[in-house]
């Protein structure tokens, strides 16, 4: 049995334990002190940063107050320039975000059995916490590390978390407005990535059919792309993911859209079996390391999910179809993939070029001269990359 980490801190000279839980997949703090609407933001600031936890017990509309205070003595701290290669102002980029969340991430409240939060003027958090966690059983008192005084009902988490967690739920309830589906919307779930961003999907809406008769949806998050296609006209759309959140999500959505019908969804790392002539695939656009559940789609450790779409495109393309390609060139504006290194794997995959689509970001960072990316930002296109099977490429039939 896997048992949840278990956190331990010293209340009114009592030992005490609790689970630990963090989305982020943060450690459990070694250090745990209380802190309530007495303790101040600057102590509250230079315990984080010393790594100790604060566990809130005070008034939770001051905890968001003290957390907001936290963020702002992270964000006066003194700037360097950034480094005038983009590449490093990057990663520079990355390592300031992943310090403020580590920061952040420091400031715990406790949720009960029920995943309610037991604070004075506490939201109803269960249906967010319960969306994003799925059920929560209680732990036995023989857990891994349970001491006497443990709680095996109460688990901590960040105050951030449980914000992004109540942040995510309300963008469930209210949806995503696709004007590629008609106005209608795409209600994303908790960690799977929301289509706010839309105009690759409008690249797949605008693109030229090659096939009404069958699509594979690779990586399909969603089901935003799956839908789409669906109400083109395709007749059957077979979407994949491996993530169980990202399933759900996009068997929730192709019902509510009304296209359960024509798109069968299914557990697959990339391809199903078979072949189609049209395969689609969105993979994340940035080669460089996610550091929360959500940022999988967006970084791509090595490529692995394009050069694996790449890759396994001619076994699952009949002779005359095409594979749609929908990629971001920003990963070439910060220096982390070259242009033609990206061309190379189209011809190393037996695959030829049949045309591109090309649209430009409508997002407000790209407009933003503050972002330290902004130059990268601004420059971006995505694409749209019609791909055939190269003369010559071999073809199995199996």
């Amino acid at each position: 049995m896997n048992h949840p980490p278990v956190v331990e801190w010293t209340e009114a000279d009592q030992p005490r334990s609790a689970r630990w839980r963090s989305e982020n997949g943060a450690p459990p703090p070694r250090r745990i002190v209380i802190a309530d609407d007495r303790t101040k933001a600057d102590d509250a600031y230079k315990l984080a940063c010393e790594g100790t936890a604060l566990l809130w017990r005070g008034d939770f509309h001051n905890a968001r107050q003290l957390l907001t205070a936290m963020a702002r003595r992270i964000d006066r701290r003194p700037r360097k320039k950034p480094p005038a290669d983009v590449t490093q102002a990057f990663h520079v980029h990355r390592a300031a975000q992943n310090h403020r969340a580590r920061i952040l991430g420091m400031l715990l409240v406790p949720l009960d059995a029920t995943l309610a939060v037991p604070l004075h003027r506490a939201p109803d958090v269960r249906e967010a916490c319960l969306r994003a966690y799925g059920p929560v059983e209680a732990v036995r008192g023989e857990a891994s590390g349970a001491t006497e005084g443990s709680d095996p009902t109460t688990t901590l988490v960040s105050l951030r978390e449980l914000l992004a967690l109540i942040g995510a739920n309300e963008w469930r309830k209210k949806g995503v407005e696709i004007p590629a589906l008609g106005g209608d919307r795409i209600h994303p779930h908790y960690g799977v990535f929301s289509p706010a961003r839309g105009e690759y999907v409008d690249l797949v809406a605008e693109a030229p059919l090659p096939s009404e008769e069958l699509a594979f949806d690779i990586g399909t998050g969603t089901g935003v792309l799956a839908s789409v296609l669906a109400r083109r006209g395709v007749r059957r759309v077979v979407a994949t993911d491996q993530d169980p959140r990202a399933l759900a999500c996009a068997r929730e959505n192709t019902e509510r859209l009304g296209v359960a019908g024509q798109v069968e969804i299914i557990e697959a790392d990339l391809f199903p079996a078979g072949r189609a002539p049209l395969v689609v695939c969105n993979p994340p656009w940035v080669p460089a390391k996610p550091t929360s559940p959500v940022e999988h789609a967006v970084y791509d450790p090595g490529n692995r999910m394009l050069y694996g779409f790449l890759n396994g495109l001619a076994d699952h393309l009949t002779p005359d179809g095409e594979g749609w390609l929908i990629l971001s060139d920003l990963a070439e504006h910060l220096g982390l993939r070259p242009h033609a290194v990206l061309l190379d794997a189209f011809a190393e995959a037996g695959l030829t070029v049949l045309g591109r689509l090309d649209i430009t970001p409508r997002h407000p960072r790209a407009r933003d001269t503050s972002d330290p990316l902004h130059v990268a930002r601004a420059a971006e296109v995505t694409s749209l990359w019609r791909l055939g099977l190269a003369e010559g490429t071999a073809s199995d039939p199996r």
